[in-house]
């Protein structure tokens, strides 16, 4: 049991380093390269060279630690959603959580042009009314096995519902067409210090409740019936986690747009490595998904320089496959 415990751990440190190291290259590569040694210089404050310094301090790296936060939040909530409704293909933007922050700040930019800092209040009002939806539409089909079969059906149904409104908007007021279609591919192009101060606190305050809930999440494997026979208030924990990813995900998607598929390959990588006790797959999912989304946009803004890819359409690449992957192999599995 230590043995494994020190393999958990030995991962998580592994990982960290790893994001050090990820968060260290996309500080140095693009148009103007940057070496290690000077990034370190100029994040511990010495002089240098005026180009370096701003580009470093002004542009990389408001960039990179927004995406290293809008990674861990995605990858939190599809764990957290993972867990409470026990199926593997579960994630903020399979089950709907994504299109309902995506309208939301959709119908803010249309209506409210003037408004932006309603946007992230507003994506979490959208994320959160397309959870609950999705659970009430499960719920109403009676609990069991199949019950997580319904909640991804209702997910596709209700996003389709709601990407169907983002459309119309878009459509109805074509004079934020350009900048919604872009929001919506989701992007880390041009995010500063004021997405950074508007992502910070939830995602704090997100990671360490969702950290506290881990060990109540790890009873939801053993079944809302054997989980509540050993005192679990099933009905409020699986409210309090949705609403977590509900937030988590609404904070990530009002900063940089809809980001598809973190939240599905970080919680399923993690589990690869360290099982599925929540006390370490929670953590080392925010870690992987942190280093899935600041690679992804390394990869998007100098794979083809000077021309910028959408990270979302990078994640989309990677995801899209490894969804089909996990549906033929649940198949597979269900039919043995």
């Amino acid at each position: 049991m230590k043995r494994f415990h020190s393999h958990r751990l030995g991962v998580l440190g592994a990982a960290a380093i790893l994001l050090v190291f990820i968060i260290a290259l996309s500080l140095s590569v693009g148009s103007v390269q940057v070496s290690l040694g000077n990034i370190v210089g100029i994040l511990f404050g010495k002089k240098g060279e005026r180009l370096p310094v701003q580009i470093v301090r002004n542009i990389r790296l408001p960039r990179t630690l927004v995406g290293l936060l809008v990674g861990m939040n995605l990858a939190v909530s599809g764990v957290l959603l993972q867990g409470i409704i026990r199926n593997p293909m579960a994630s903020p933007n399979i089950i709907g959580v994504n299109a309902g922050a995506g309208l939301a700040a959709v119908l803010v930019m249309a209506l409210f042009p003037s408004r932006i800092g309603f946007i992230p209040p507003s994506s979490f009002i959208g994320a959160l009314g397309a959870a609950l939806t999705i659970n009430a539409l499960a719920n109403s089909k009676g609990g069991g096995r199949k019950s997580t079969v319904y909640i991804v059906l209702a997910g596709v149904a209700v996003s389709n519902l709601l990407n169907a409104g983002t459309s119309a908007l878009m459509i109805i007021y074509s004079d934020i067409l350009e900048v919604s279609y872009s929001w919506l591919l989701g992007s880390l192009s041009g995010r500063s210090w004021s997405s950074f101060a508007l992502i910070w606190p939830y995602s704090l305050a997100g990671l360490a409740f969702a950290l506290f809930l881990s060990p109540k999440i790890n009873l939801f494997s053993l079944g809302d019936d054997v989980a509540s026979s050993v005192g679990l208030s099933v009905r409020l924990y699986r409210f309090l986690a949705l609403l977590l990813a509900a937030v988590l995900a609404g904070s990530a998607v009002s900063v940089t747009g809809t980001i598809g598929f973190v939240g599905l390959i970080a919680p399923h990588a993690a589990r690869l490595l360290v099982g599925n006790d929540h006390r370490y797959a929670l953590p080392l999912s925010a870690l992987l998904g942190a280093i899935l989304l600041i690679l992804s946009d390394t990869f998007a803004r100098t794979l083809f320089s000077p021309v910028e890819l959408s990270v979302g359409i990078i994640t989309s690449l990677l995801g899209a496959p490894f969804f089909l992957f996990l549906l033929f192999r649940k198949r597979k599995a269900s039919v043995l």
